[in-house]
């Protein structure tokens, strides 16, 4: 039986939280940007910021193009900024299309190898549920379509300075998913995942933003994508 661990992480976030207090979070350097891409939907959703108010962002719907022209979006749209401007990259890893979500880490990963700078790969569920983080404190199940009669589901606790996976990204069966939700020992809102995801795309940035605050700069090199299912049946 699989279990929702919401209180096995209260002790742990406590520390977490007296770690944070001792040592302040690092502050994100002036005249730099974060650039964040989502293509795991035929959408494709761009954000840059400089984390200090100043936030542009834009969602196209590309279809079979996307990889034909993410490269000439990414050009026109980081402007008047410059690659040199940039500090880290965040990309959405999955769940998602297989096509998309490759294009959109390799993308990624190139930049931050080229630029030699930090690439946070962050969950498509993370980015829904964090899209929710006006009323925080709370617990957000996020369910979105698989194939297969599959769906893919995942669980998180919010709180203004972090997000916890209290069930991981994870693909099931419509009642293993139901299941879950039941022996989930917490009140949660559901929120289905079945279009307009790459509005998320400045949720990704944020979340990669909350990571670096934390410290962690991410090799290029760690940027996986997160299918879930093999495209293929085997």
């Amino acid at each position: 039986m699989i279990l929702c661990l919401n209180k096995y992480h209260t002790n742990f976030r406590k520390i977490i939280n007296l770690i944070t207090l001792i040592s302040p979070l690092i502050t994100f350097p002036a005249n730099k940007y974060a650039l964040s891409l989502h293509t795991t939907t035929p959408e494709l959703g761009l954000a840059i910021s400089n984390l200090a108010g100043a936030t542009r962002s834009n969602v196209w719907n590309l279809g079979r193009d996307l990889s034909s022209y993410l490269h000439q979006y990414l050009i026109d749209f980081i402007q008047p900024q410059t690659w040199s401007d940039l500090a880290f990259i965040a990309v959405t890893k999955g769940p998602g299309g297989f096509t998309g979500t490759r294009i959109g880490v390799v993308a990624a990963r190139t930049l931050g190898q080229q630029l030699n700078i930090p690439v946070f790969a962050i969950s498509t569920l993370a980015a829904v549920a964090w899209s929710q983080k006006s009323d925080y404190q709370k617990v957000i199940a996020v369910e979105m379509p698989a194939q297969r009669n599959k769906v893919f589901g995942a669980i998180y606790q919010l709180t203004p300075d972090e997000i916890t996976a209290l069930f991981p990204d994870t693909v099931l069966t419509p009642e293993a998913w139901q299941e879950t939700l039941a022996n989930c020992n917490t009140e949660y809102q559901l929120i289905q995942a079945q279009s307009g995801l790459a509005a998320t795309v400045t949720s990704i940035l944020e979340l990669a933003y909350l990571e670096w605050r934390q410290g962690k700069r991410p090799n290029w090199s760690e940027a996986l994508p997160y299918y879930g299912q093999h495209p293929v049946e085997i």
